[in-house]
């Protein structure tokens, strides 16, 4: 796992995704890792931006994203998603860094986490804990014209097969696979009660009008994503 950066540092990226009216999305190779990783950028009512598992871009895209609001929350959904947090914390001292409680000692080492728990100020926007990863993963919830979005981080997955060696060992070792999926990784080191987790998703799976999964490593999931969560929870 590559060391959190400590000055501002721009790996290569895609472009700006503009999903919805108050949701982008920009996805990011690892550094040294042959797997994507993936930021989003939610817009509340009031201007401010909450921006999830933060990827620094070049000049032109964090100019745009400025352009578009002012980032007000940072998000560090899991103590292993850290690499970016601090250099976002200096370039916006003002901004509020969020963290899930179980990961919140692993994220103090690198950015103080501020608080555990965030109240937005926007009933389309909400930071919820993920039941049954002993409080270590948060996601978002955001409503937008054309559904609502489910953000998760690393419990659920959806990496088809990556080109190489390197890809083929993620496949053995149950990273990617032909459909989204609790990863072999994210079970050893993230669910810790797989009973909790299957209720959890079972749950999300009935959420109003769900039109979309996001994830923090792959694609986003727009087919049928309350059958995705479904089947998911069938497979732990």
């Amino acid at each position: 796992m590559p060391k959190p950066f400590e000055t501002w540092t721009v790996c290569p990226h895609g472009p700006i995704d503009k999903v919805t009216e108050n949701l982008w999305r920009v996805s990011a190779p690892f550094p040294g890792a042959p797997f994507p990783r993936t930021m989003i950028i939610v817009r509340l009512g009031d201007g401010r931006l909450v921006i999830h598992n933060c990827i620094a871009l070049d000049e032109g895209g964090m100019k745009e994203i400025e352009n578009w609001g002012t980032p007000g929350f940072i998000i560090v959904p899991s103590g292993a998603h850290r690499m970016d947090s601090k250099i976002f914390k200096n370039r916006y001292p003002g901004v509020r860094v969020i963290g899930p409680p179980g990961a919140k000692e692993k994220i103090d080492e690198v950015v103080k986490v501020d608080a555990t728990e965030a109240d937005f100020g926007d009933d389309n926007v909400r930071y919820e804990i993920v039941a049954g990863t002993a409080e270590g993963e948060g996601l978002l919830v955001v409503r937008s014209k054309e559904g609502t979005t489910l953000v998760f981080n690393d419990v659920l997955m959806n990496m088809q097969k990556l080109a190489g060696f390197s890809g083929f060992m993620m496949g053995m070792i149950g990273f990617t696979g032909p459909k989204p999926k609790v990863s072999g990784p994210a079970r050893l080191f993230v669910v810790k009660d797989k009973k909790a987790l299957r209720a959890d998703l079972e749950k999300r799976s009935a959420t109003p009008g769900l039109a979309r999964i996001e994830v923090g490593h792959g694609n986003a999931i727009t087919s049928d994503p309350a059958a995705v969560l479904r089947e998911a929870a069938a497979a732990l």
